[in-house]
């Protein structure tokens, strides 16, 4: 712990590797981990690094640290931030685009995986069979809808081009950007989904996108459509997925991310068997995962945390009015995740 008083403090759980890259992009900055600091350290503080608020501050409450005017999160996802604990004038930023890369791969795998279907023939080919052929869909020369066409949208666009796809994306104004075809403003989701032969949905969860994928939307998709989340599964209705997979098993649909997650655990639950569907994969939220993949975000946080004390202005601020009150997700009331990427 530095002698001088801490302006920062950094709720991660402390390991050498973490402790070597805030030596290096921080040098000279008195900082602490939160897991090692007293209350009597928190009067100085002007800035915070978290991680999982729950696990790692407890129950701290941002009036210890009369100072603190500005909070970095680790993760992209601001979705399960506790806003409450950190009220107003004090700035929230997200860490956008430091998982961008690895969450693009995974999503090309999981777009892949589908149409090819590889789950289905790996059973096939236990049993030794080598035929019937699988029922295959080629990437090539199809419609690569983005539905919020980010850090992480960007990625997948010049990886979908390169599998030779016409690309196509949505953000909220509808401005046209750079990587793709044609771009729709969110009011026409419909029309933009009647486009998209496989649809990557990479948007956060917030009041506007809560359940916007739901029966009408999947209706307006292509019979033989793919649709793949690796952004917020609560992004879609869970009940409607379930039926509109159950009743087009020509459709098909892959996610990372789901409903109901318990980090601490180490588990996921479901309201519908939608993982006992034919015409569905699914990953463990671990398109963020990989070598380096975690020094990667780190490094990202820790510069927008050096603009901070460089007295810049922090990237990518969070307009909490978008996430609190966030809806309750999924058909049943469900709870969404705790902490996610």
């Amino acid at each position: 712990m530095p002698s001088a008083p801490l302006r920062l403090a950094i709720a991660l759980k402390p390991a050498a590797e973490t402790l070597a890259t805030i030596r290096e992009v921080l040098p000279g900055l008195p900082w602490g981990f939160t897991s090692e600091s007293s209350a009597s350290d928190w009067g100085s503080v002007e800035a915070m690094l978290v991680g999982s608020v729950d696990r790692e501050l407890g129950s701290f409450d941002a009036r210890e640290a009369p100072r603190l005017r500005w909070v970095q999160l680790i993760y992209t996802g601001a979705d399960r931030f506790p806003f409450e604990r950190f009220p107003d004038p004090i700035q929230i930023s997200a860490n956008v685009g430091a998982y961008a890369p690895f969450v693009a791969e995974h999503a090309i795998a999981l777009a892949l995986a589908s149409a090819r279907s590889i789950v289905p023939v790996q059973v096939q080919m236990h049993a030794h069979r080598l035929r019937p052929p699988p029922d295959i869909r080629l990437l090539v020369g199809r419609t690569a809808l983005i539905l919020g066409y980010g850090a992480i949208g960007r990625e997948i666009a010049r990886r979908a081009e390169g599998l030779g796809m016409r690309v196509i994306g949505l953000n909220r104004s509808g401005e046209a950007a750079p990587g793709v075809a044609a771009m729709y403003a969110a009011e026409n989701l419909q029309e933009a989904l009647a486009e998209g032969d496989v649809v990557f949905d990479a948007r956060p969860h917030t009041r506007s996108t809560d359940r916007s994928i739901g029966a009408a939307e999947l209706t307006a998709m292509p019979s033989r459509g793919i649709y793949i989340n690796v952004g917020r599964a609560a992004t879609a209705d869970e009940e409607a997925l379930y039926h509109h997979l159950r009743d087009h098993p020509e459709f098909r649909a892959a996610f990372d991310p789901w409903w109901e997650e318990d980090f601490a655990q180490g588990t996921f639950t479901t309201q519908f068997p939608l993982i006992d569907l034919p015409n569905f994969l699914g990953t463990p939220h671990n398109a963020g995962f990989g070598p380096a993949t975690q020094d990667h975000a780190l490094r990202s946080a820790l510069d927008n945390v050096a603009r901070f004390f460089r007295g810049e202005t922090p990237l990518y601020p969070v307009d909490r009015r978008e996430y609190e009150p966030l809806p309750t997700v999924g058909a049943s009331g469900s709870v969404p995740a705790r902490t996610s990427r």
